[in-house]
């Protein structure tokens, strides 16, 4: 429910704060007062299109903030989880309407669209008034009305999973029926492609290790000569081993007739002929791991050849060789299998429609007895709002050949407002005074199904007698005690039922706010909230008009004690 409003800087309004209880409030004052301004400011807080005209003569920018209390389970609170909003506690919105036309929306303090602001705003507050063409008008949400009045929404919801599946189940069908086509022309040439792919049987990393090993065998067979040529220097016949062998023993004899002589020399010619025997030994091994089989060389060349060959033939890199192999591979195997997996798919969605037929079935026959009810439920409260001889009619045109998620109802509220009189569209057909009544019926008929928690009614009962007066406070009232209502009012009769009732007026402005000069003709809307005689005064000025009388305040007691009883 609405709980607090606050008004800066609007129009009339320089500086207003009103807080609601639940129940039935009225507003009521003379013609002019600023009734209409309060609401054009809760609309704007609702996120209503702002303008720069609505910003107070000489303010830089006017301010409406309004705050609700919603249940812990309303729907705005997953709304606002969703746009990473906090929902702990009350819901603020708060919208800034600058004097050059910008204007800025906030809700819980944070910075938000316009469209999020009158999201929220539809769903927190409904505004019905004679002129209206937001809530109960709009034949976009006479269905969903419906529903909740049958208390149908459960049935509406499995209609609209079933339809999903079932067009599901269609997108996946006719893609399959693409893919197959699409198979069909290509069947050939995958066929081919995939025959000559398994003959190559790539594998993930050849390229790179045939490459590497291929690099290799060409380096060692550069360097094979040179090693063959290097052992046979020091092993083959020309080599100067044997004869530096025998050169070492003739020293080594030599050296023990003349002791320390050739000592220093033999151990240095020892140590030079040791290394070259290990050279050798070394050379020998080297080139025993150089020799490899040349047409292991060869085939690896062609292997990778073949594999390249294959990579520019096929337009991907030779490392993705093996992952299209198994693309086409499937996409083969998807065409040759394709007519079971068709006429599988084709089952599911004849089950499927005939799933959705039953249920969509199934729903508009409940739709229809709920729309019996609640047509006579409405035209049960006509009489009382002098409208006893129109009809409230659900106009319900089923299509099996059009359904939607909705499913196969198209539904839209029609009044007849005399006998012998065309029926039409309720916005159509119902005048300003009708529509108000038509939509108060409908209202209390739906009581909180499907509304907002806190109702706003503009003047519903202008230009109706007292009796009829008393039958819409009578419904007002009864409205209140399931969802908080607002009532703009002229009628006596309403305003004496009124859980609050606040006085709209205008008083003058005394000396300068804010550096602004003292003007004597400048005047500002002010509310005041009401009770005991200065309530009994005002229910018998709206009786009586400008002069109050004895009779009138008599007539406004008894107003307030009958409301009261």
């Amino acid at each position: 429910m609405l709980v607090q409003l606050s008004i800066r800087d609007i129009v009339l309004i320089e500086r207003l704060d009103i807080d609601f209880p639940s129940g039935l409030s009225v507003l009521t004052g003379e013609t002019g007062a600023g009734k209409s301004i309060l609401l054009d400011a809760l609309s704007l807080a609702l996120g209503a299109r702002g303008d720069g005209a609505l910003v107070r003569s000489g303010a830089a920018q006017g301010q409406v903030t309004a705050v609700f209390e919603p249940e812990a389970d309303h729907p705005v609170r997953a709304i606002l989880s969703e746009n990473a909003i906090e929902t702990e506690g009350g819901v603020i919105l708060r919208r800034v309407q600058g004097a050059d036309g910008r204007s800025r929306a906030f809700i819980n303090d944070a910075p938000v669209s316009v469209a999020l602001m009158h999201q929220i705003g539809r769903a927190l507050v409904e505004i019905h008034g004679q002129h209206d063409d937001r809530a109960l008008i709009d034949a976009h949400g006479h269905r969903a009305l419906l529903d909740a009045y049958g208390g149908i929404e459960a049935e509406a919801g499995d209609v609209a999973s079933a339809w999903e599946r079932w067009q599901k189940a269609r997108r996946d069908l006719e893609a399959l029926r693409g893919e197959l086509d699409h198979g069909a022309r290509e069947a050939d040439y995958l066929r081919a492609s995939v025959e000559e792919l398994t003959k190559l049987a790539p594998e993930p990393g050849e390229e790179e290790a045939l490459a590497e090993k291929r690099s290799r065998m060409m380096k060692v067979e550069k360097i094979a000569t040179d090693l063959n040529e290097a052992v046979e220097t020091l092993g083959g016949g020309a080599s100067p081993i044997p004869t530096l062998s025998n050169l070492l023993r003739r020293l080594e004899r030599k050296g023990a007739e003349v002791p320390g002589l050739l000592d220093e020399a033999i151990e240095h010619f020892d140590k030079g002929l040791s290394g070259l025997l290990d050279a050798q030994a070394e050379l020998e091994r080297a080139l025993h791991d150089t020799e490899f089989d040349p047409g292991e060389l060869e085939r690896a060349e062609e292997r990778l050849f073949a594999l390249r060959a294959a990579s520019r033939k096929f337009s991907v890199p030779v490392a993705d060789l093996p992952d299209l192999a198994v693309r086409m591979a499937d996409e083969l195997s998807l065409y040759d299998s394709g007519s079971e997996r068709l006429a599988e798919l084709e089952r599911r969605v004849a089950a499927l429609e005939a799933e959705y037929g039953q249920l969509a079935g199934e729903l508009s026959r409940k739709r229809s007895l709920a729309g019996e009810a609640l047509e006579k439920t409405v035209e049960a409260e006509l009489p009382a709002l002098k409208l006893e001889r129109a009809k409230f009619i659900i106009r319900i045109d089923s299509d099996k050949d059009q359904p939607g998620a909705n499913g196969i109802d198209r539904i839209e509220f029609w009044v007849q407002t005399n006998p012998g009189t065309r029926a039409g569209p309720l916005m159509k057909v119902a005048s300003g005074g009708e529509l108000s009544r038509f939509l108060l019926a409908l209202k209390v008929s739906l009581a909180d199904k499907g509304s907002a928690p806190t109702l706003v009614f503009d003047e519903i009962d202008s230009g109706v007698g007292g009796a009829v007066s008393d039958a819409i406070g009578q419904r007002l009232k009864r409205l209140s005690e399931r969802v908080q209502v607002l009532s703009v009012t002229h009628a006596p009769q309403v305003a004496a039922r009124a859980d609050e009732h606040y006085l709209i007026s205008k008083a003058p402005v005394e000396g300068a706010e804010d550096g602004e000069d003292a003007r004597e003709d400048r005047v500002a809307t002010v509310v005041e909230a009401l009770a005991g005689e200065h309530r009994r005064e005002e229910i018998a000025r709206m009786l009586a008009g400008a002069s109050v009388t004895q009779e009138a305040r008599a007539a406004a007691e008894k107003l307030i004690v009958g409301a009261a009883g």
